[in-house]
């Protein structure tokens, strides 16, 4: 997968032991993970030293292939994102955190690079990878703000839940399209703006309380006796030093602004849409419908932060 890879000062390839050939930075790669992240501005690397002391998300204790499985296809979306993408694709999954959508992924032919700026997020992947037996990924260092990915070399680009923790998410999706191919898909995990109220709401509580209590959280409750996977969602999702919320609309701005058609929402914004092909356009797509849509997420999505999926593909 060498060639998915290039070097994050100039584009140019790779060699074996990490050299550009074009400009001849030098790159390494401990512990088989390459490291091919430059400085950040000092917000990034904030959120990079985060993710370091508490990398997200964790895994359980004594977790194997088929109960890690059985875990992902609780998810509906999951489940349509895995059928939706060819078996022999090239995906890219940017802000991979501990790799477990894209372990998901690895099946059939595909081949999948799983990007992070947290190193230690980036090592339990590959010792979850190593502990599935599960070869046809390759993790790697990096900043989705200077890529180490090929342009325009991949079927299909992944990012949850990673967008709204950049200093200017607009920014960053933009730097995003340049790595899918014409034709190829763009998925994107946002906060939306009105979805996340519920735990905005909480999260008042919970400083107003210094933590001692977080109401009416549900994940927290079901984690109760596993401490570290706890603790890792309180952080995520209640402590944060980087934030922001966005709604469908603002998303379908920059789908327009960056050359990517706007193809439909997980959930959908359309009343009664229950199409199962995510790679489809919505129909009858209504400004007043996506406004009813997103009020009825704080109920529906709010339970696990209000996160919305987008997909758009590349034109």
């Amino acid at each position: 997968m060498r060639e998915l890879l290039c070097c994050p000062v100039c584009r140019g390839p790779l060699s074996p032991d990490w050299k550009c050939n074009a400009c001849q930075a030098q790159f390494s790669a401990p512990d088989g993970i390459p490291n091919l992240r430059l400085a950040g501005d000092p917000r990034t690397e904030i959120v990079r030293q985060f993710y370091d002391r508490a990398p997200f998300p964790g895994y359980p204790a004594h977790d194997n292939l088929t109960a890690f499985r059985a875990r992902a296809e609780r998810s509906r979306f999951v489940q349509l994102l895995d059928r939706a993408i060819a078996g022999d694709a090239r995906i890219a999954e940017i802000g991979c955190g501990t790799g477990q959508m894209s372990l998901y992924l690895a099946r059939a032919d595909r081949q999948i690079v799983a990007a992070d700026l947290s190193r230690g997020a980036l090592q339990l992947g590959a010792a979850a990878a190593r502990r599935y037996g599960i070869d046809r990924i390759e993790f790697v260092e990096m900043d989705l703000h200077r890529p180490a990915l090929t342009p325009r070399a991949f079927d299909v680009v992944y990012t949850s839940g990673v967008l709204h923790h950049t200093p200017n998410p607009q920014l960053a999706f933009a730097a995003l399209t340049q790595l899918v191919r014409r034709g190829g898909i763009l998925v994107v995990g946002l906060y939306n703006a009105v979805a996340r109220i519920p735990l905005r709401l909480r999260r008042s509580i919970a400083r107003l309380t210094r933590f001692r209590a977080v109401p009416f959280d549900p994940v927290l409750r079901e984690r109760l006796h596993e401490a570290s996977r706890r603790d890792a969602w309180l952080r995520d999702q209640y402590r944060h030093p980087e934030e922001h919320r966005h709604t469908v609309d603002e998303v379908k701005g920059w789908c327009s602004a960056n050359d990517v058609e706007y193809l439909r929402t997980f959930p959908s914004t359309v009343l009664g849409d229950e199409s199962e092909q995510l790679f489809t356009p919505v129909v009858d797509d209504w400004s007043v419908e996506r406004w009813i849509a997103q009020l009825g997420w704080m109920w529906t999505l709010g339970r696990e932060g209000g996160l919305f999926i987008t997909i758009g593909r590349r034109r």
